[in-house]
């Protein structure tokens, strides 16, 4: 890739963070992590990504609460929620 496609991981859980990594990285995506919501705060004011990956429940704040902050840090990054939380009610589609 050219100009490679720049993407925040954030996750509190490391395996996860380090498996999500070397994937990206061998697909030829620059990859930055963070553990915590404020970390990852921190990074997009002072980066600019293209994507990231936001877990639901993190230590330091809900996914969801860090959603809306980052909006405000970094309008344009696509944002995607993901968990490793399960639950055992069903959902129609």
């Amino acid at each position: 890739m050219d100009n490679p496609v720049k993407i925040l991981i954030v996750d509190d859980d490391k395996n996860i963070r380090k498996t999500i990594l070397a994937i990206l990285l061998d697909e030829g995506f620059k990859v930055d992590l963070a553990a915590s919501g404020r970390e990852a705060i921190r990074k997009t004011q002072d980066s600019t990504y293209n994507v990231a990956l936001l877990d639901i429940k993190l230590p330091d704040m809900e996914g969801t609460e860090l959603l809306s902050k980052i909006r405000e840090t970094a309008p344009k990054m696509r944002k995607v929620m993901v968990t490793g939380f399960t639950t055992q009610e069903k959902t129609p589609f």
